[in-house]
């Protein structure tokens, strides 16, 4: 019984490593400029670096309300 579940067991093991070899890797220093190309391109829609219209912001303080 210990041949046959060592051999299922290196099975499985072989065909995790054929899994994790299959991708395409991509060098770091590619990655990195393709993720500051992606940035800088859609910098301008990013409401954390142009803000939120006060039109549209739900969190914006609400007016006072007062009565003469």
């Amino acid at each position: 019984m210990s041949g046959s579940s060592s051999v299922t067991a290196m099975k499985k093991v072989i065909q995790q490593l054929q899994l994790e070899a299959g991708p395409n890797h991509v060098k770091v220093s590619q990655a990195a400029t393709d993720l500051k190309q992606f940035c800088l391109q859609n910098a301008q829609h990013d409401p954390l670096l142009t803000g939120v219209s006060s039109s549209i912001n739900p969190f914006r303080p609400q007016k006072v309300c007062s009565f003469l």
